[in-house]
């Protein structure tokens, strides 16, 4: 019989717990919070030293008093919610909620595995007020700013508004970006590249300078490029040096919650919101059949790099039997001590993705992929690169050419790192040359650039901004970029950003009377002060005192100096087909959409499409249009919808495979753009 109660999170959690600790202890799920500040007003009162006033979530009742039935039956009560500040809230909250009649125990385990779950069993402790404290007063920060700012907004712009202290600032990074982008002025700059031969290799090599010039020549003009043009004689170029060097790469440290998403979002294509999703169902058990349930991963909300030495001597004998001694990086470790905090790692590396394969869904297969690997290759020796680098010249115009080529390949055996930007090339050799050998040039060519504007933030690269900016923490970065889309802030193209005019007309009032919630010094200080609560440096009320000093006159401002914005509605050129009235363009929550002005007499509404100059591949009678999904992602469908029902996300370019004569999409990974068919593995570049 359970004379033990132990209470988690989730149901999933407790299945796999209960079945480690045996038929003495009872598993219940809280199902996440069982108390929380009222929504229907702000639950702070800030006349009496920010006390909360915390409820009983609604429908969680009857959970409760099933709660209070098994604690009152148990001898202990064991609180195991999640290892972070938001699970030791969860555990004091429950706590309370119980009551005092009881005796708590708090138990935390990074992993869910048999060996994890007992060992945290054995060595229960009390519940930890700072990290307690850390979690009630970010809670209560993010209450005061949104139940304060979001009603101004709602009177001043438009209902169903809001501004919060993360949200804020990714969204004024996301316009500030598209304001230097409008702003930009393209300048022309020419490059030179010439071919080369020796023997019967060939090679290219890029302008340098002239040798008269001591920095390197800049061509900013024709005229420029021309200067260089007529001093080249000939076609025979003297090699004036060869310089070899091997180069080591290390390997990327493991995830912490911040890179995995911008590792999935960059490999796999998710969005930040489902990687939290599938790393939760990875952490909290899979059934794998022999062993049972499982948790695959250790928990996923983590700023930690560090590695426990079990898991660092299982990867190094991992790492020695399938590659080698030589592919090993680090030393094993003689002590057996665990870190409190750990990356986001596999809880077994003999867990190997193929051996899992069988028992995930397609997407957590993907994610639990990368994060083996990415654990796995940190564990392994560096890349070792031969480079070399020859300069080379004619009449005093000097060219350069660089080359590289993998001597060991190391921890890139099984992973390299993603990146926004283009990557290098890692096999790129040149033939065999030495100083003063000369070489002929096959041809030299100029070529026109003109300079790029910054780019547009991928969700990957907003992520990175936010955590090196010390904005939020990396729990808060999935729901803040839900949040943005769902209001209507921006909206997605290509993968990238880009803000509504809602979005810049919210921004523009925040910036203006709520200047300290979109300064990241001001945020990234608050995040320090949160920090220094969960360290026992600071006491929570002190921390929101400070900010509420100086934040509650700006709302009194706001509120008082804040112009009502009317949001004209826009003549669409059209007239109604239901009433004949004028068409108008109106603001809604997934973004502008045609309406009748005869409105509400009129109810006849229309979605805004674009044409893009496509015959519909699968009835071939309709035009294909760029639509938005109700989360502001563009993608292509018929006109004639619903008696066509083609969608793509992929833009289709009016054109056949000419393997299988199926059509052909754009797509786009990063900056470049490739056209792909949609049947067969046909690629070609985009032009």
């Amino acid at each position: 019989m359970a004379d033990n109660l132990v209470i988690v999170e989730s149901p999933a959690k407790a299945k796999t717990i209960e079945k480690y600790l045996g038929k003495r202890y009872k598993v219940i799920a809280s199902m996440g919070h069982v108390r929380d500040l009222p929504r229907s007003q702000t639950g702070i009162d800030t006349e009496n030293n920010y006390e909360p006033k915390y409820i009983t979530i609604r429908g969680k009742g009857p959970l409760l008093k099933e709660l209070k039935k098994e604690a009152k039956k148990a001898k202990k009560v064991f609180l195991a919610s999640d290892p972070d500040r938001e699970g030791e809230a969860i555990a004091w909250h429950l706590s309370h909620a119980l009551g005092p009649d009881n005796d708590y125990y708090r138990v935390v385990f990074n992993e869910i595995t048999k060996d994890a779950v007992k060992e945290s069993f054995k060595t229960p402790a009390e519940i930890d007020m700072q990290l307690v404290d850390a979690q009630q007063a970010r809670r209560i920060l993010d209450r005061l700013v949104g139940y304060n700012i979001s009603p101004v907004l709602w009177k001043k712009v438009k209902k169903g508004l809001s501004a919060g202290r993360v949200q804020s600032v990714a969204l004024k990074l996301i316009i500030d970006r598209e304001n230097e982008i409008r702003k930009f002025v393209p300048e022309e700059y020419w490059s030179i590249e010439g071919t080369f031969k020796t023997g019967r290799s060939k090679f290219t090599g890029k302008f340098n300078k002239l040798a008269s010039d001591k920095q390197k020549t800049k061509l900013n003009t024709k005229a420029d490029v021309d200067k260089v043009m007529a001093e080249i004689k000939g076609d025979e170029f003297h090699i004036d040096s060869v310089e070899k060097k091997e180069k080591k790469r290390y390997p990327a440290q493991p995830f912490t919650t911040s890179s995995l998403q911008q590792e999935a979002a960059r490999k796999l294509n998710f969005k930040a919101r489902k990687t939290m999703m599938l790393s939760q169902q990875l952490y909290e058990g899979i059934d794998i059949k022999k062993e049972g349930t499982v948790g695959l991963i250790t928990y996923m909300r983590t700023d930690s790099t560090r590695i426990s030495d079990t898991a660092k001597n299982e990867a190094y004998d991992l790492i020695q039997s399938t590659y080698g001694k030589e592919f090993t990086g680090v030393q094993k470790s003689k002590k057996a001590a665990q870190d409190a905090h750990e990356a986001v790692r596999p809880t077994s590396a003999n867990r190997t993705p193929d051996n899992m394969k069988q028992y995930l869904s397609r997407d957590q297969h993907r994610l639990y992929k990368l994060i083996w690997d990415r654990f796995i290759a940190s564990q392994m020796a560096p890349a070792v690169l031969d480079t070399v680098k020859i300069d080379l010249s004619n009449n005093g115009v000097l060219f350069r050419s660089t080359g590289q080529t993998i001597k060991f390949k190391g921890f890139m055996q099984i992973y390299i790192e993603g990146t926004d930007d283009k990557e290098d090339d890692l096999n790129s050799k040149l033939p065999e040359m030495h100083e003063g050998d000369t070489v002929k040039s096959e041809k030299i060519e100029p070529a026109q650039h003109f300079t790029q504007p910054p780019p547009r933030f991928t969700e990957a690269r907003l992520v990175k901004t936010l955590e090196e900016s010390g904005i939020g923490r990396p729990s808060t970065y999935a729901p803040t970029i839900d949040t943005i889309q769902k209001r209507n802030y921006v909206r997605m193209d290509q993968k990238r950003f880009i803000p509504t005019e809602m979005g810049e007309i919210v921004n523009e009032q925040v910036v203006e009377y709520f200047p300290d919630i979109i300064d990241i010094a001001f945020t990234r200080n608050m995040e320090e002060s949160l920090d220094s609560v969960a360290e026992g440096d600071k006491e929570w009320r002190v921390v929101i005192d400070e900010f509420y000093k100086g934040f509650s006159p700006q709302v009194e401002r706001a509120e008082e100096e804040m112009e009502k914005i009317e949001i004209k509605d826009e003549p669409v050129g059209e007239d109604c087909e239901k009433c004949g009235s004028p068409m108008v363009y109106k603001m809604g929550r997934y973004g502008k959409f045609m309406a009748c002005s005869n409105f509400p007499d009129c109810r006849n509404t229309k979605a805004i499409v674009k044409e893009i100059g496509v015959k519909c591949p699968t009835c071939k009678e309709g035009q294909v249009v760029e639509r938005k999904s109700k989360r502001n992602r563009i993608f292509f469908g018929c006109e004639r919808y619903p008696e066509c029902d083609y969608v793509s996300w992929d833009r289709p370019i009016g054109r056949d495979c000419p393997k299988c004569e199926h059509h052909l999409v754009e797509t786009k990974k990063g900056k470049k753009a490739q056209v792909k068919c949609t049947n067969c593995d046909y690629k070609e570049d985009a032009s």
